[in-house]
Protein backbone atom coordinates (compact mmCIF):
# COMPACT_ATOMS: atom_id res chain seq x y z
CA UNK A 1 0.00 0.00 0.00
CA UNK A 2 2.05 2.95 -1.32
CA UNK A 3 -0.33 5.82 -0.56
CA UNK A 4 -0.28 7.20 2.98
CA UNK A 5 -2.58 10.06 4.02
CA UNK A 6 -0.95 13.21 5.36
CA UNK A 7 -4.10 14.15 7.29
CA UNK A 8 -7.10 12.30 8.72
CA UNK A 9 -9.70 11.24 6.16
CA UNK A 10 -13.09 11.96 7.73
CA UNK A 11 -16.41 10.46 6.68
CA UNK A 12 -17.44 13.90 5.42
CA UNK A 13 -16.10 17.44 5.28
CA UNK A 14 -16.77 20.86 3.80
CA UNK A 15 -15.20 22.06 0.56
CA UNK A 16 -14.45 25.79 0.72
CA UNK A 17 -13.09 27.53 -2.37
CA UNK A 18 -11.61 30.96 -2.86
CA UNK A 19 -14.90 32.01 -4.46
CA UNK A 20 -16.67 31.03 -1.23
CA UNK A 21 -14.23 33.11 0.81
CA UNK A 22 -14.66 36.12 -1.46
CA UNK A 23 -18.45 35.88 -1.27
CA UNK A 24 -18.28 36.10 2.53
CA UNK A 25 -15.69 38.91 2.47
CA UNK A 26 -17.84 40.97 0.10
CA UNK A 27 -20.77 40.62 2.47
CA UNK A 28 -18.60 41.61 5.43
CA UNK A 29 -17.79 44.82 3.54
CA UNK A 30 -21.46 45.45 2.75
CA UNK A 31 -24.08 47.34 4.75
CA UNK A 32 -25.78 44.19 6.02
CA UNK A 33 -24.46 41.35 8.14
CA UNK A 34 -27.96 40.05 8.85
CA UNK A 35 -31.55 40.70 7.67
CA UNK A 36 -30.15 41.99 4.39
CA UNK A 37 -30.49 41.17 0.69
CA UNK A 38 -28.38 38.00 0.68
CA UNK A 39 -31.05 36.17 2.68
CA UNK A 40 -33.73 36.71 0.05
CA UNK A 41 -31.26 35.96 -2.75
CA UNK A 42 -30.29 32.63 -1.19
CA UNK A 43 -33.93 31.71 -0.61
CA UNK A 44 -34.87 32.54 -4.20
CA UNK A 45 -31.96 30.63 -5.73
CA UNK A 46 -32.43 27.61 -3.47
CA UNK A 47 -36.14 27.46 -4.30
CA UNK A 48 -35.28 27.53 -8.01
CA UNK A 49 -32.73 24.75 -7.55
CA UNK A 50 -35.20 22.52 -5.72
CA UNK A 51 -38.15 23.44 -7.94
CA UNK A 52 -40.45 24.78 -5.22
CA UNK A 53 -42.42 28.03 -4.79
CA UNK A 54 -41.15 29.19 -1.40
CA UNK A 55 -37.98 28.85 0.67
CA UNK A 56 -37.26 30.24 4.15
CA UNK A 57 -33.66 30.43 5.37
CA UNK A 58 -33.17 29.67 9.06
CA UNK A 59 -30.35 29.28 11.57
CA UNK A 60 -29.99 25.48 11.28
CA UNK A 61 -31.81 22.29 10.34
CA UNK A 62 -33.13 21.76 13.85
CA UNK A 63 -34.66 25.23 13.87
CA UNK A 64 -36.22 24.36 10.50
CA UNK A 65 -37.86 21.27 11.99
CA UNK A 66 -39.09 23.20 15.03
CA UNK A 67 -40.62 25.94 12.90
CA UNK A 68 -42.33 23.36 10.67
CA UNK A 69 -43.90 21.67 13.69
CA UNK A 70 -45.07 25.05 15.00
CA UNK A 71 -46.47 26.14 11.65
CA UNK A 72 -48.43 22.89 11.36
CA UNK A 73 -49.89 23.41 14.81
CA UNK A 74 -48.27 20.55 16.74
CA UNK A 75 -49.37 20.76 20.38
CA UNK A 76 -49.67 18.56 23.45
CA UNK A 77 -51.67 15.43 22.76
CA UNK A 78 -50.88 15.28 19.05
CA UNK A 79 -49.04 12.22 17.76
CA UNK A 80 -46.45 12.15 15.00
CA UNK A 81 -44.66 9.22 13.35
CA UNK A 82 -41.01 9.20 12.27
CA UNK A 83 -38.13 6.78 11.83
CA UNK A 84 -35.77 5.60 14.59
CA UNK A 85 -32.82 5.81 12.15
CA UNK A 86 -32.22 9.54 11.99
CA UNK A 87 -30.59 12.32 13.94
CA UNK A 88 -32.57 13.01 17.11
CA UNK A 89 -33.81 16.39 15.87
CA UNK A 90 -36.26 14.70 13.49
CA UNK A 91 -38.16 13.47 16.54
CA UNK A 92 -37.26 16.25 18.98
CA UNK A 93 -39.11 18.90 16.99
CA UNK A 94 -42.38 17.23 17.96
CA UNK A 95 -41.39 17.15 21.62
CA UNK A 96 -40.47 20.86 21.53
CA UNK A 97 -44.16 21.51 20.86
CA UNK A 98 -45.37 19.03 23.48
CA UNK A 99 -46.44 16.40 20.96
CA UNK A 100 -45.91 12.65 21.22
CA UNK A 101 -43.41 10.81 19.01
CA UNK A 102 -44.12 7.35 17.59
CA UNK A 103 -41.66 5.34 15.52
CA UNK A 104 -42.07 2.90 12.63
CA UNK A 105 -39.38 0.37 11.76
CA UNK A 106 -37.16 0.58 8.69
CA UNK A 107 -36.68 -1.25 5.42
CA UNK A 108 -33.41 -3.15 6.08
CA UNK A 109 -32.26 -2.75 2.45
CA UNK A 110 -32.40 1.04 2.48
CA UNK A 111 -32.63 2.05 6.17
CA UNK A 112 -35.54 4.32 5.15
CA UNK A 113 -38.77 4.31 7.14
CA UNK A 114 -40.88 1.37 5.98
CA UNK A 115 -44.21 2.73 4.75
CA UNK A 116 -45.75 -0.72 5.26
CA UNK A 117 -44.79 -0.48 8.92
CA UNK A 118 -46.29 3.01 9.01
CA UNK A 119 -49.55 1.64 7.62
CA UNK A 120 -49.60 -1.13 10.23
CA UNK A 121 -49.12 1.45 12.97
CA UNK A 122 -51.86 3.67 11.58
CA UNK A 123 -54.30 0.78 11.19
CA UNK A 124 -53.67 -0.36 14.77
CA UNK A 125 -55.27 2.85 16.08
CA UNK A 126 -58.52 4.67 15.32
CA UNK A 127 -58.45 7.22 12.50
CA UNK A 128 -57.54 10.61 13.86
CA UNK A 129 -55.18 9.15 16.46
CA UNK A 130 -52.15 10.37 14.50
CA UNK A 131 -51.61 13.82 13.08
CA UNK A 132 -48.36 13.84 11.13
CA UNK A 133 -45.54 11.94 9.46
CA UNK A 134 -41.85 12.92 9.25
CA UNK A 135 -40.07 10.70 6.71
CA UNK A 136 -36.30 11.11 6.39
CA UNK A 137 -34.34 10.89 3.12
CA UNK A 138 -31.64 8.94 4.91
CA UNK A 139 -28.05 9.05 3.57
CA UNK A 140 -29.40 10.88 0.50
CA UNK A 141 -31.83 8.19 -0.68
CA UNK A 142 -35.28 9.75 -1.17
CA UNK A 143 -38.40 8.32 0.42
CA UNK A 144 -41.15 7.66 -2.13
CA UNK A 145 -43.26 10.62 -1.06
CA UNK A 146 -45.98 9.86 -3.59
CA UNK A 147 -46.71 6.67 -1.65
CA UNK A 148 -46.31 8.51 1.65
CA UNK A 149 -48.81 11.16 0.48
CA UNK A 150 -51.42 8.53 -0.39
CA UNK A 151 -51.04 7.12 3.11
CA UNK A 152 -51.18 10.57 4.66
CA UNK A 153 -54.31 11.51 2.77
CA UNK A 154 -56.01 8.25 3.74
CA UNK A 155 -55.37 8.85 7.44
CA UNK A 156 -55.49 12.65 7.57
CA UNK A 157 -51.80 13.36 8.18
CA UNK A 158 -49.54 16.24 7.25
CA UNK A 159 -45.99 15.49 6.05
CA UNK A 160 -42.67 17.15 6.89
CA UNK A 161 -39.95 15.78 4.62
CA UNK A 162 -36.58 15.75 6.37
CA UNK A 163 -34.41 16.19 3.28
CA UNK A 164 -31.24 17.27 5.10
CA UNK A 165 -29.27 14.48 3.41
CA UNK A 166 -30.71 14.90 -0.06
CA UNK A 167 -30.58 18.31 -1.81
CA UNK A 168 -30.57 17.48 -5.51
CA UNK A 169 -31.86 13.97 -4.88
CA UNK A 170 -35.02 12.69 -6.54
CA UNK A 171 -37.35 9.73 -6.86
CA UNK A 172 -39.37 8.75 -9.92
CA UNK A 173 -43.13 8.89 -9.43
CA UNK A 174 -45.81 6.63 -10.88
CA UNK A 175 -46.01 8.80 -14.01
CA UNK A 176 -42.28 8.45 -14.68
CA UNK A 177 -41.54 12.01 -13.54
CA UNK A 178 -38.50 12.84 -11.42
CA UNK A 179 -39.57 14.45 -8.15
CA UNK A 180 -36.81 16.40 -6.44
CA UNK A 181 -36.51 16.19 -2.69
CA UNK A 182 -38.17 19.18 -1.08
CA UNK A 183 -40.13 20.30 -4.17
CA UNK A 184 -43.42 20.40 -2.24
CA UNK A 185 -45.38 18.19 -4.61
CA UNK A 186 -46.22 15.67 -1.90
CA UNK A 187 -44.99 17.03 1.44
CA UNK A 188 -46.51 20.05 3.17
CA UNK A 189 -43.05 21.21 4.22
CA UNK A 190 -39.47 20.05 3.72
CA UNK A 191 -36.29 20.96 5.54
CA UNK A 192 -32.59 21.08 4.70
CA UNK A 193 -29.38 21.53 6.70
CA UNK A 194 -26.20 23.39 5.74
CA UNK A 195 -23.96 21.81 8.37
CA UNK A 196 -20.33 21.47 7.15
CA UNK A 197 -20.66 17.81 6.15
CA UNK A 198 -23.77 18.46 4.03
CA UNK A 199 -23.89 19.10 0.27
CA UNK A 200 -24.15 22.86 0.80
CA UNK A 201 -22.05 23.99 3.74
CA UNK A 202 -22.47 27.31 5.52
CA UNK A 203 -21.17 26.30 8.98
CA UNK A 204 -24.65 26.37 10.45
CA UNK A 205 -27.86 27.09 8.61
CA UNK A 206 -30.99 25.51 7.24
CA UNK A 207 -33.85 25.98 4.79
CA UNK A 208 -37.56 25.21 4.77
CA UNK A 209 -39.35 24.72 1.44
CA UNK A 210 -43.06 24.59 0.66
CA UNK A 211 -45.62 25.26 -2.05
CA UNK A 212 -48.21 26.46 0.50
CA UNK A 213 -48.38 30.24 0.83
CA UNK A 214 -50.20 30.06 4.18
CA UNK A 215 -47.36 28.06 5.72
CA UNK A 216 -44.77 30.29 4.08
CA UNK A 217 -46.26 33.45 5.62
CA UNK A 218 -46.50 31.76 9.02
CA UNK A 219 -42.87 30.63 8.85
CA UNK A 220 -41.67 34.15 8.07
CA UNK A 221 -43.29 35.39 11.29
CA UNK A 222 -42.22 32.48 13.48
CA UNK A 223 -38.60 32.83 12.28
CA UNK A 224 -38.47 36.42 13.55
CA UNK A 225 -40.00 36.50 17.04
CA UNK A 226 -43.57 36.21 15.73
CA UNK A 227 -43.20 39.79 14.47
CA UNK A 228 -44.49 41.22 11.20
CA UNK A 229 -43.82 44.59 9.55
CA UNK A 230 -46.19 43.86 6.68
CA UNK A 231 -48.97 46.53 6.78
CA UNK A 232 -51.37 44.06 5.15
CA UNK A 233 -51.05 41.74 8.14
CA UNK A 234 -50.97 44.28 10.98
CA UNK A 235 -53.94 45.21 13.17
CA UNK A 236 -52.96 48.89 12.93
CA UNK A 237 -50.11 50.94 11.52
CA UNK A 238 -48.67 53.87 13.48
CA UNK A 239 -45.86 54.69 11.05
CA UNK A 240 -42.79 53.42 9.23
CA UNK A 241 -41.23 52.19 12.47
CA UNK A 242 -44.26 50.16 13.52
CA UNK A 243 -44.23 46.38 13.87
CA UNK A 244 -46.43 43.87 15.64
CA UNK A 245 -45.60 40.75 17.60
CA UNK A 246 -48.64 38.66 16.75
CA UNK A 247 -47.59 35.34 18.26
CA UNK A 248 -44.75 33.77 20.20
CA UNK A 249 -41.92 33.24 17.74
CA UNK A 250 -38.15 32.74 17.80
CA UNK A 251 -34.95 34.27 16.52
CA UNK A 252 -34.15 31.57 13.98
CA UNK A 253 -32.73 33.91 11.35
CA UNK A 254 -29.78 33.08 9.09
CA UNK A 255 -27.28 35.96 8.69
CA UNK A 256 -26.26 37.41 5.33
CA UNK A 257 -22.67 36.20 5.68
CA UNK A 258 -23.79 32.57 5.78
CA UNK A 259 -26.34 33.11 3.03
CA UNK A 260 -23.57 34.53 0.83
CA UNK A 261 -21.55 31.38 1.46
CA UNK A 262 -24.63 29.30 0.72
CA UNK A 263 -25.19 31.05 -2.62
CA UNK A 264 -21.58 30.41 -3.61
CA UNK A 265 -21.84 26.76 -2.59
CA UNK A 266 -25.15 26.40 -4.43
CA UNK A 267 -23.45 27.54 -7.64
CA UNK A 268 -21.54 24.24 -7.74
CA UNK A 269 -24.12 22.00 -6.08
CA UNK A 270 -24.61 19.82 -9.16
CA UNK A 271 -20.86 19.42 -9.55
CA UNK A 272 -20.57 18.19 -5.98
CA UNK A 273 -23.56 15.88 -6.41
CA UNK A 274 -22.02 14.33 -9.53
CA UNK A 275 -18.75 13.73 -7.69
CA UNK A 276 -20.58 12.06 -4.79
CA UNK A 277 -22.32 9.71 -7.21
CA UNK A 278 -19.05 8.89 -8.94
CA UNK A 279 -17.39 8.04 -5.62
CA UNK A 280 -20.38 5.93 -4.58
CA UNK A 281 -20.26 3.98 -7.86
CA UNK A 282 -16.58 3.23 -7.25
CA UNK A 283 -17.36 1.93 -3.78
CA UNK A 284 -20.18 -0.19 -5.23
CA UNK A 285 -17.78 -1.75 -7.73
CA UNK A 286 -15.02 -2.29 -5.16
CA UNK A 287 -17.29 -4.08 -2.68
CA UNK A 288 -19.35 -6.06 -5.19
CA UNK A 289 -17.34 -9.25 -4.62
CA UNK A 290 -17.04 -8.97 -0.85
CA UNK A 291 -19.60 -11.06 1.02
CA UNK A 292 -18.60 -9.42 4.31
CA UNK A 293 -19.47 -5.87 3.12
CA UNK A 294 -23.11 -5.01 2.43
CA UNK A 295 -23.75 -1.46 1.18
CA UNK A 296 -27.22 0.00 1.50
CA UNK A 297 -29.30 -0.07 -1.68
CA UNK A 298 -28.74 2.72 -4.16
CA UNK A 299 -30.97 4.37 -6.77
CA UNK A 300 -30.52 6.80 -9.69
CA UNK A 301 -31.79 9.74 -7.61
CA UNK A 302 -29.62 9.00 -4.56
CA UNK A 303 -27.86 12.17 -3.38
CA UNK A 304 -25.20 10.26 -1.41
CA UNK A 305 -24.71 12.43 1.62
CA UNK A 306 -23.41 9.21 3.19
CA UNK A 307 -22.06 5.93 1.89
CA UNK A 308 -23.12 3.34 4.44
CA UNK A 309 -21.84 -0.22 4.59
CA UNK A 310 -22.91 -2.98 6.93
CA UNK A 311 -20.26 -5.28 8.35
CA UNK A 312 -20.36 -8.05 10.95
CA UNK A 313 -17.52 -6.71 13.11
CA UNK A 314 -18.38 -3.02 12.98
CA UNK A 315 -16.35 -2.04 16.05
CA UNK A 316 -13.32 -3.93 14.75
CA UNK A 317 -13.43 -2.20 11.37
CA UNK A 318 -14.09 1.20 12.95
CA UNK A 319 -11.01 0.85 15.17
CA UNK A 320 -8.84 -0.56 12.37
CA UNK A 321 -9.70 2.37 10.10
CA UNK A 322 -8.96 4.93 12.81
CA UNK A 323 -5.57 3.31 13.31
CA UNK A 324 -4.94 4.06 9.63
CA UNK A 325 -6.10 7.68 9.86
CA UNK A 326 -9.57 7.01 8.42
CA UNK A 327 -12.36 8.46 10.54
CA UNK A 328 -15.56 6.57 9.74
CA UNK A 329 -18.78 7.29 11.63
CA UNK A 330 -22.01 5.58 12.67
CA UNK A 331 -25.38 6.92 11.45
CA UNK A 332 -27.39 6.60 13.62
CA UNK A 333 -27.91 5.29 17.11
CA UNK A 334 -31.66 4.49 17.01
CA UNK A 335 -33.52 7.41 18.53
CA UNK A 336 -35.84 5.24 20.59
CA UNK A 337 -32.85 3.77 22.48
CA UNK A 338 -31.65 7.17 23.69
CA UNK A 339 -32.13 7.64 27.45
CA UNK A 340 -34.54 10.55 26.93
CA UNK A 341 -36.86 8.48 24.75
CA UNK A 342 -36.52 5.44 26.98
CA UNK A 343 -37.80 7.74 29.71
CA UNK A 344 -40.93 8.17 27.58
CA UNK A 345 -41.49 4.42 27.45
CA UNK A 346 -39.55 3.23 24.40
CA UNK A 347 -37.01 0.48 24.89
CA UNK A 348 -34.50 -1.70 23.02
CA UNK A 349 -36.29 -4.42 21.10
CA UNK A 350 -39.18 -2.20 19.99
CA UNK A 351 -37.81 -1.87 16.44
CA UNK A 352 -35.63 -4.89 15.70
CA UNK A 353 -34.78 -4.03 12.09
CA UNK A 354 -33.52 -0.57 13.07
CA UNK A 355 -31.49 -2.06 15.90
CA UNK A 356 -30.03 -4.79 13.69
CA UNK A 357 -29.04 -2.16 11.14
CA UNK A 358 -27.39 -0.04 13.85
CA UNK A 359 -25.33 -2.98 15.09
CA UNK A 360 -23.60 -3.32 11.70
CA UNK A 361 -23.65 0.10 9.98
CA UNK A 362 -20.63 2.27 9.24
CA UNK A 363 -20.40 5.44 7.14
CA UNK A 364 -17.13 5.57 5.24
CA UNK A 365 -15.53 8.68 3.67
CA UNK A 366 -17.60 10.34 0.96
CA UNK A 367 -17.34 14.02 0.05
CA UNK A 368 -16.61 15.90 -3.19
CA UNK A 369 -13.01 16.79 -2.38
CA UNK A 370 -12.11 13.18 -1.51
CA UNK A 371 -9.35 12.34 -4.00
CA UNK A 372 -9.19 9.14 -6.03
CA UNK A 373 -6.01 8.17 -4.17
CA UNK A 374 -7.67 8.72 -0.80
CA UNK A 375 -10.67 6.64 -1.82
CA UNK A 376 -8.44 3.83 -3.10
CA UNK A 377 -6.64 3.90 0.24
CA UNK A 378 -9.95 3.61 2.12
CA UNK A 379 -11.02 0.68 -0.07
CA UNK A 380 -7.68 -1.05 0.38
CA UNK A 381 -7.82 -0.69 4.16
CA UNK A 382 -11.35 -2.09 4.31
CA UNK A 383 -10.42 -5.04 2.11
CA UNK A 384 -7.32 -5.68 4.19
CA UNK A 385 -9.48 -5.87 7.32
CA UNK A 386 -12.01 -8.17 5.66
CA UNK A 387 -9.29 -10.55 4.46
CA UNK A 388 -7.35 -10.60 7.73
Amino acid sequence: MLFSPTHPIAYGRQHITEADVQAVVETLHSDYLTQGPKVGEFEEKFAAYIGVKYAVAVSNGTAALHLCALALGVQPGQRVITTPITFAASANCVRYCGGEVYFADIDPNTALIDLKAVRQLLESHPKGHFHGLIPVDFAGLPVNLEEARKLADEFGLWIIEDACHAPGGFFTDSQGQEQRCGNGQFADLAIFSFHPVKHIATGEGGMITTNREDLYQELLKLRTHGITKDPAQMHRNEGGWYMEMQELGYNYRMPDMLCALGISQLNRAEEGLARRRTLAARYDAAFAGLASIRPLAGAPGHAYHLYVIQVENRKGLYDALRAKNIYAQVHYIPVHTMPYYQGLGWQPGDFPLAEQYYAHCLSIPLFPSLTDAEQEYVIACIKEFCHA
